[in-house]
Formats: structure tokens, sequence, C-alpha cells
């Protein structure tokens, strides 16, 4: 029978676990006070409280324990076994014999709700709780201590068996000792158990799943295994596939970073078996990774007048670009010469892989001395062709990225390798097609990359054309650093609006902004001809295009900054030559309709010769006619000069006016800064009627219509406002427009002439369109010197700085008044 008389015991602190009444357990002596509660009971009764404590807070229930051996331990620690009787109550505390902490305790037996000694719902739990841990026992594979609960019968000692499960934390643990109800405990130990058991019987399953996955695995592994040593036995092994990729890698000159990311690939190959898809991911990888030509770098000529004769036999004129082409390779050859850090590596071309391994070859890492150019100008001015140039000029390998449409963000850094068909970028293919670390790279069309829900493809090329960061550049698919400071980009677009800032930022500019038609006979006769009689399949001798003709072409039959439409219409001439000289030689009928007989001794023929006069029985009628004095005959008409993608254009501007409500309509697909800019003109108008000759009335009670001819072109800009004003000015005062003045220009309220973009381009297009005489703002004076000295020979340049100049110089003089 336990006691129930209140105790005085000595305190023994439990901070790792509870022990509850008729439990046997070994408590290591480790703290002072646990030495001071055991020396203490051992004079008196032998007996002590053992009280959990949690967070430095003891608990309200403690267990009146017995002590039943003391001993010590190997490391010079004591130890105690002791024997748990019963549950106390802890009261205050009292003075004891000696320093430990003491405190009366009073035993508490089991309660049941009633009164009663074990009711029938205490046996029901109890037996649930048996069903569980029987449970959690036979996962476990300890399915004979079930036995030993079942010799327990007492509801109260079944429940008190929960502070052997490990599951439980203290905290439960501490519930469970505290619980003096019997039901309650049994309640709460119950629903802690049938968590356990859930858990274990997942834990069970998923053990028994990799169990299974372990051995099909072994099984596997053995089967491999013993085809490998079939195939080792039928020479077909792997080691030499593994030996050939070792033997590449250390020939290929590669970073010592990039050989240890092989080096791992290899390794992780050599336990992959073929018939794992990792196995040709690996595979692939390594292919690209030794692919790359990391040692190989062009050996560059650094002979500037070489250079320079390279780049004015492929392209005339583009003396801009040409410029900073020799810049560049005169910063390198004065590097070089001083030895300032010109990279090193193996030669292109050059045969054998001697200093190609090892740490000793590997090539200069860090910021190179490429450059960044953008070349900026309409279709057909040669900007493809002249990376091609430049690429020759330099001495080094060329490659083409183009970038037109590009909208997957992926395409510049490389897919990563977890997808399928997972391959690098265009940048790093490009370098394996160019077949060295430094060549030229055509970034072609790079104003019309994209961005969707994919990626910005031109955020990642900021990275790729920052001189401080390129020469670490990481390819998703690759994942290792790639040198690319010493390759030339070389970037093509035809506008630069849609490029983005920071992209734009990275970037020298130079522009082309187009030929004048002495350049384009130039170059028709310099390299499109001899290039077109090759693709024709004439001779030099059969034909003979005069420069009239080529002149013809450029004016009549084409209307471009660029020669690409001259080339298609040259080629079309020397096709309709080649037809007559192929009739000729065959029998066939000629453009004459004369017959040759194919048996008659042929005879030299006489060369075709094609001159202005001969264009029209070719290449048909003429397709461009000046018609500026046509359409700026009537008033309210004016010539305007605009900026395209397509280079610089001739705008007409009409304006006209009706009875009806007063108000301004605006048509032909105008953009807002341009709508505004026919509302300053307007307004401009209106304000200094007076002073411009026009009477008062001619606003009240009439509408306005300007309109811009090329509808479906959409329109957009400043410039066009002193056109815009001299349009409404010719309307309002009877004066035509001289057929032979363009202009430009931006217009204030107060009628300011303010400077604009593009001077190059439209007076080049003033020029085509037959034009004489351009105003410009005054503003723009110093540009005129970007404009070709025969051009500004040939045309009459004006420079206005108020509206009122423009007029004067764009409008007819006004009629004098007749005598009587």
């Amino acid at each position: 029978m336990p006691d129930t008389q209140t105790l005085t015991l000595p305190v023994l602190p439990l901070t790792s676990g509870v022990v509850g009444p008729t439990m046997v357990v070994n408590i290591v002596l480790e703290t002072p006070e646990a030495r001071t509660a055991i020396e203490a009971a051992q004079r008196h009764s032998g007996r002590l409280l053992l009280v959990p404590k949690l967070d430095g807070h003891y608990a309200r229930v403690g267990t009146v324990a017995k002590i039943e051996d003391v001993g010590g331990l190997p490391g010079g620690h004591r130890a105690v076994v002791v024997r748990g009787l019963q549950r106390a109550t802890i009261g205050a505390g009292v003075g004891g014999d000696g320093d430990g902490l003491w405190v009366s305790a009073e035993p508490v037996g089991e309660s049941e709700p009633g009164g009663s000694a074990v009711s029938e719902r205490s046996r029901e739990l109890a037996r649930q709780y048996r069903a569980v841990v029987e449970a959690i026992l036979e996962h476990r594979g300890a399915g004979r201590l079930a036995e030993g609960l079942r010799g327990i019968t007492d509801p109260g000692a079944v429940a008190d068996t929960a502070l052997y499960l490990p599951e439980l934390s203290l905290e439960q643990k501490v519930e469970v000792l505290e619980a003096i109800d019997v039901e309650a405990r049994l309640e709460k130990v119950l629903a802690w158990a049938k968590d356990v058991l859930a858990d274990v019987a997942v834990r069970t399953e998923v053990n028994r799943g990799v169990a299974e996955g372990i051995d099909k695995a072994q099984r596997e592994a053995v089967l491999r295994r013993q085809m490998e040593a079939i195939r080792t036995e039928l020479g077909e092994g792997d080691d030499d596939v593994i030996a050939d990729y070792r033997l590449r890698l250390e020939e290929s000159g590669a970073p010592e970073d990039v050989r240890a990311a092989a080096g791992r690939e290899l390794e992780k190959l050599e336990r992959t078996g073929p018939q794992s898809p990792e196995h040709g991911w690996i595979l692939s990888w390594l292919d690209t990774i030794l692919e790359l030509p990391w040692s190989v770098r062009a050996d560059e000529p650094l002979d500037l007048v070489a250079a320079r004769a390279v780049l004015d036999a492929d392209h005339a004129g583009l003396d801009d670009v040409k410029e900073r082409i020799v810049e560049l390779l005169a910063v390198r050859k004065l590097r070089a010469e001083r030895g300032l850090g010109v990279p090193a590596g193996r030669s292109l071309g050059t045969e054998g892989t001697e200093g190609a391994a090892g740490g000793d070859a590997e090539p200069h890492r860090g910021r190179g001395s490429g450059a960044i150019l953008a070349l900026v100008g309409p279709p057909g001015v040669g900007k493809t062709s002249l990376g091609q140039s430049v690429a020759r000029a330099m001495g080094r390998p060329f490659a083409r990225v183009a970038l037109g449409g590009v909208r997957d963000e992926a395409e510049i850094r490389g897919h990563r390798r977890t997808y399928v068909g997972a391959r690098p970028g265009r940048f790093v293919r490009a370098l394996t097609e160019a077949g060295a670390m430094n060549p030229v790279l055509l970034l072609d069309e790079v104003d019309k990359v994209g961005s969707d829900w994919r990626g910005d493809p031109s955020s990642a090329l900021l990275e790729v054309l920052d001189p401080a960061q390129n020469h670490t550049f990481r390819d998703h698919y690759l994942e290792v650093d790639l040198d690319l400071s010493d390759v030339v980009f070389i970037a093509t677009a035809n506008v630069l609006e849609t490029i983005p800032g920071p992209l734009l930022d990275r970037m020298e500019i130079v522009r082309l902004d187009g030929y004048t038609d002495e350049e384009k006979v130039a170059i028709a006769r310099e390299h499109l001809l001899p290039r077109l009689l090759e693709r024709s399949g004439l001779r030099d001798d059969e034909v003979e295009v005069s420069d009239d003709a080529l002149a013809e072409l450029a004016s009549g039959y084409t209307r471009e900054a660029g020669v690409r439409e001259l080339e298609r219409q040259l080629a079309r001439v020397l096709r309709k030559v080649a037809t007559r000289v192929a009739g000729a030689s065959t029998g066939l009928r000629t453009g004459t309709g004369e017959s040759v007989d194919q048996a008659a001794e042929p005879e030299p023929a006489e060369p075709v010769v094609v001159d202005a006069e001969a264009l029209r029985p070719l290449v048909g009628r003429r397709r461009f006619h000046s018609e500026v004095a046509e359409r700026t005959s009537t008033p309210g008409v004016a010539t305007g000069l605009a900026v395209t993608g397509a280079g610089g254009e001739v705008l007409f501007i009409e304006a006209t006016s009706m009875p009806g409500e007063a108000g301004l309509s605006l048509t032909g697909q105008l953009g807002d800064v341009m709508k505004e800019s026919a509302e300053i003109a307007r307004s401009y108008v209106r304000s200094h009627a007076a002073e411009l000759g026009i009477g008062d009335d001619a606003f009240e009670g009439r509408r306005f219509h300007l309109h811009v001819p090329a509808g479906a072109v959409p329109k957009d800009g400043p410039s066009a406002g002193v056109a815009l004003t001299t349009a409404l000015v010719s309307l309002l005062t009877g004066r035509p427009v001289r057929h032979v003045v363009g202009m430009t220009g931006e217009v204030t309220l107060q009628g300011k002439v303010l400077a604009i973009g593009g001077v190059k381009q439209k007076v080049l297009a003033a020029q085509r369109a037959g034009l004489t005489e351009v105003v410009l703002p005054a503003r723009n004076e110093a540009d005129l010197d970007d404009v070709p000295e025969s051009v500004r020979d040939a045309m009459v340049i004006h420079f206005a700085s108020d509206v009122r100049e423009v007029l004067d110089r764009a409008l007819e003089p006004e009629p004098a008044a007749a005598v009587a």
C-alpha cells in the first residue's frame, strides 16, 4: 500500500527524462546538486523525490523513488539505480540536512471519476492503448515486448508505460506524470500513441519501398558489372572512351576550373551505366566543352596599312568605321610592342598541341582588349558585310549571331542541363564555329530582339557586352566561366529607338547614313558588277555597262539609302544580257528576232553595251520621277524631310480648309508628338496672322485638315514642325511652296526653330528626290560636316533660327501689284 502521509525528501532534478512509478532507471550523477541529493537520501531513508525540470521551472508532480544501488563509472562519474514508487505533489521547500534542496511532498494515489478504484471506461481505454502500442512494436520488429505489456493489468500502470515511448517529447511526458486522473491520462497517451502509430506506419512503408529500390539497384549493378566484363572480353568496353576524353581534356588547354569541372563529370560518367539517360547528357556536355577552342587565338597581323587596304578594297566610303577599326588595331599593336598584355594562346591553325596542355598553357583571362561597336543605318548600306571585312582586316575568324526575333533568354545564356534537349547559348556555339577565342562576332539585328514570358534576351546581352563582366561570362548549359573579353563584337541595327538604354550604353555607335548617287555608282562598278558577272556566268568582254546606265539605275529605278535594290536591278540587267549571249551561242533567237546558224563557224561576238537608253528594253520603264514640282504647285503643300528605318525620306504635307466648326483634323497615321507639332503650327499661324499677311477672318467658321500621305506608314517626331507651319501659311496666303526646297526642324509657339537629328540622311534624301535647296535649323550647322562634300557643293543649304526665315526661303514671292 503506498504511503499517504506528507514526506520531506531531497529533490533530484531531471532535465532529460521523466521517471514514473514502477520504473527502474540508471541516473548518472553529473551535477553537484544531483550528487548532494543522493548523499542526503543515503543519510536518511534512502528515498528522494525525482522532479522533472523544464526551462528552469519544476513540474507540479514528482515521483517518490528508492535508491537501489550506487556505483562508479569508468569515466570517473558516479551513477545510481533508482526505483519509482508513487506520484507525489510538491509542496513548499523546507530546511534539510546538507546543502541540497528539500521539499514537502504529499503522495497521491490513482484517481478515478466517482471515487471508484477502477472504472469500466479506464479498462476500455487501457485495452485500446495496449493494442496501439503492440501495433507500434510490431512495426519496429519488437513483438516480444508486447508480451510484457500484456502482463500489466492496472490501467494507471498501462498509461505510465507511455513514458518509455521515444517519440514523446519531454513536455508530453511531464503531462503524463502530472495527470492524476487515470481516465484523463489514458485519453492523452492513447491519442499520442495513435499519432505515433500513423507515423511509424508511413515510415515502414517508405523504408520498404527504399529497400525494394535498393535491392533492384543492387541487382542492376551486378548485372551491369557482368555486362561490362563481357564487353571488356569482347573489346567493347567504355574504358577506351573515358580515356580518350581524359586525353582530349588534357590537350584542350582549358583553364584549370574548366578541367576540374570536366574531371568531375568524367568520374560521374564512370559510375553511370550506358542505359541511364544521364550517360548521354554527360557525353553531350563533354563534347561541347572539348569542342570549344580554349587555347586557340588568331594571330593578328597588326599591320595598319594592310588593314586599311582590306577595308577600302571591300567597301567604298564608310570612313568613320574604318578609322575606328584602325584605331583598335593601333592600340593592340602598341600593347603588344610594349608588353602590356596581349592574350597568349595557341595560334589558329597551328599543328600539334605543343604548349596547349597543363597549367602553363592557360590563356590570359581578364578584361581584354575586345571592342563593342554598333553599326546603325538603313538596310542595304553594308553593315553585315562590313563585319566580315573587319574580321579580314584584323586577321580574325568571323561568326554571325542572328538576334532578329529572338525572344527566349536561353538563346543567349543557354538552357540548363536539367531540360530535355538542352544546348548552349548562341555565343558558345559561335565561338565553336569560329574556332578561336578572339573572333569577330557580328550581332545582327540587335534592335529587333523581343521579350515575352520566356525572358528578356536584351537583359542577358548586358553581361555579354559589358567589358567589366564578360571575362567571366557563364553559360547556363556549361556552368563554367567563359572569357569573352578578347572578342570584337559588332552589332548591327536599323534604328536606335528600340534598343534598351542600358544595352545601348554598352555599345559605341557608328552611323552609316547611306550613300550618294556617285558613291552608289562607284560601289556598283567596283563591287556589285564583278560579283554579279560571275553569278550570271558572263565574262568581262561580253558586256559593257556604262556609268550613265549605273547612275540611271540608281536614280530612276531605286530610291534607297543603301544599294540592295540597285544590286537586284543590276542583276536583272545582266540576266537579260546572259539570255542574249546564251541564245546567240545556241542558235536561239536573240532579242532582235535574228537566228544564229549553229553549224556556222562561231565568230567573236561583240560585247553587249548597256547604256542609259538600253535600260528600258531590259528592265522596263523608269520607276521613280521627280514629283516635287507637281505636288507643290498648289498652295498648301510643303516638302518635309524625315528619317525612317529605311533611311531618309521626302515627306509631303498637305493642308486644306473648309467651312464648318472651327478645329483641326489630322490624318496619315500620325503619332502623338507629330499631332502636337500640328497644333503648335496652327496656334503659331493664328497668333501671328497679321505679321504673316493673313486676314483676321481666315480662321472664323473654317475647319483645317492636315494630311501626310502614305497613310499606311506610321509617322511621328517633332521635326516636321516647320513643314506643317509652311503648309498652313501657304494655304492661307495662296503662295505655293517652291518646288526645289525641302525643310526640316522643330517649331515652338514663339516661332523658334529647334535642332533635329538625322541631318545627313535627310539631306541625302533631298538630293535623291531632286531637291536643290534645303532649310535646316541654325543649331544643326555643325552637323553639315557629316554630309559628303559633293552633296554640299551640289545643294544650297539655308539655316534658320526663326520660322519666318523658313517662310521667306520656302514660299514663292507674292505677286506684284498691278499698275493702273
